[in-house]
């Protein structure tokens, strides 16, 4: 399984979503491949933002070694599933899409949680909420890998 987090930066939510999914994944046991992307290229090639490193940290995650990229069409290729942390990140992708095949692209979260959207803590300054918000989601997105089909 190959998974991509998107998000619109890539500096806060989806390299978040990335550090705690991989690190949870690993735990449980669970060989992934993961990455994060943003649907915009403003913040390409810098670490994830200051304050929200800070905050995975405090929590044991470590998101240093990962690096801002843009969302491009031949990751609709590469990966199984991509996860959008909210509904303008997922319709950019799916503009992006193409026609035939690829990945799965869907919400992040479920309707149930958050209504279905993380928010950008960027504009909000809740990093917690969002790590909490984060953790919830890759423990329900675990469980599904795990299930038996």
């Amino acid at each position: 399984m190959r998974i991509l987090f998107l998000c619109l930066g890539n500096i806060c939510r989806s390299p978040a979503a990335e550090g705690v999914f991989r690190d949870l994944a690993r735990k449980a046991g669970l060989e992934v491949v993961t990455d994060s992307a943003g649907t915009g290229s403003w913040h390409a090639g810098k670490p994830p933002y200051g304050p929200m490193q800070k905050a995975a940290r405090a929590r044991g995650y470590d998101l240093s070694d990962l690096r801002a990229r843009q969302l491009t069409r031949d990751d609709f290729g590469r990966f199984d599933l991509i996860l959008a942390m909210d509904r303008q990140n997922l319709a950019d992708a799916q503009r992006l899409a193409p026609v035939s095949g690829g990945a799965e692209i869907r919400l992040f979260l479920p309707d149930d949680l958050a209504g279905g959207e993380v928010p950008d803590p960027y504009y909000t300054r809740d990093f917690d909420g969002v790590l909490d918000l984060i953790e919830r989601g890759v423990r329900r997105t675990l469980a599904e890998l795990s299930a038996p089909d």
